[in-house]
C-alpha cells in the first residue's frame, strides 16, 4: 500500500465526517466479527448473523476505498 494511499485515508479520517461514520461501522462490524468468532459453536442464527456482518463490512470497506480513490484523483 502506498504511502500517498495511507496519507488520503489519514486526511479523510481527519477532515470527512462521512467517511469517519464509515470507518466506525467497519470497527463495529470487526467487533461484533470476533465476538462472534470467540465462540466455540455458533447457533444457526449467529450463523447467519456472521455473514449478515462480513457483508455490510465488506459494503463499508468497498465505500471507504471509492471515497479513497476518489480523492486520490482530485489531488
Amino acid at each position: 500500500m502506498s504511502t500517498l494511499t495511507e496519507a488520503v485515508r489519514e486526511q479523510l479520517m481527519a477532515n470527512n465526517p462521512e467517511y469517519q461514520r464509515l470507518r466506525e461501522e467497519h470497527t463495529r462490524y470487526s467487533s461484533q466479527l470476533a465476538r462472534l468468532a470467540s465462540q466455540a459453536f455458533l447457533t444457526k442464527e449467529e450463523e447467519i448473523e456472521e455473514v449478515r456482518l462480513k457483508k455490510l463490512k465488506l459494503r463499508v470497506k468497498d465505500q471507504m476505498e471509492l471515497m479513497v480513490r476518489q480523492a486520490q484523483i482530485v489531488h
